[in-house]
């Protein structure tokens, strides 16, 4: 009979063992899976980009600079210089500098829509992220939850094998508790 326990709590714990090398495999499988949904996400996307919204992107980069405020900033000193030091000979822009303005404000006319342009191509680019963000943010909390569950399960199944041990053990103890009974009352009996 002791014997029969003995296998039945070797079976319990087995049991056990195999409930959590299951549980590591799933848990090892939900982060796997989660790093494939962030790699997919983070390769670009095929874009299908026009020679226009190209050239609206690498103006838009150009002209958002330090390197074009500096370089249009010295045509600027540059075109008054000339101008302005010349002014007893003919010059191609006399002193109110008209074509400069004229200049100007057609560098000013273009740039602002392609400008433009480019920002709704980012606005674009940042709603996709924002959805990929949403989209792994939804995935791991699905898989937290699912974590928990898991946890709760392990925790509920390891309480039903500790309250079935602890049940064995309780049965063990009586009878032990019963054979020094009977071996006192035995032992005071022989005295």
């Amino acid at each position: 009979m002791p014997t029969q326990k003995n296998e039945y709590l070797k079976q319990l714990l087995d049991t056990e063992d195999a409930q959590l090398k299951k549980l590591n495999d799933i848990v090892a499988d939900a982060l796997r899976e989660e790093d494939l949904l962030t790699s997919k996400l983070s390769e670009p996307s095929e874009e299908h980009s026009t020679f226009g919204t190209r050239i609206a992107d690498k103006v838009a980069s150009f002209g958002g600079s330090w390197k074009f405020i500096i370089t249009f900033g010295l045509i600027i000193v540059v075109w008054i210089c000339i101008n302005a030091f010349q002014l007893l000979r003919n010059t191609f822009d006399p002193y109110p500098f008209i074509l400069l303005n004229l200049v100007l404000s057609c560098l000013a006319a273009l740039q602002a829509p392609v400008i433009m342009m480019s920002q709704n191509r980012q606005e674009e680019k940042d709603r996709k992220r924002a959805e990929n963000d949403y989209l792994i943010n939804l995935k791991a909390e699905i898989e937290i939850r699912n974590l928990h569950q898991k946890i709760d399960l392990l925790m509920a199944e390891q309480l039903k094998n500790l309250m079935e041990i602890q049940k064995i053990q309780i049965e063990l103890l009586e009878k032990l508790n019963s054979r020094l009974d009977s071996d006192s009352v035995s032992i005071k009996i022989d005295d």
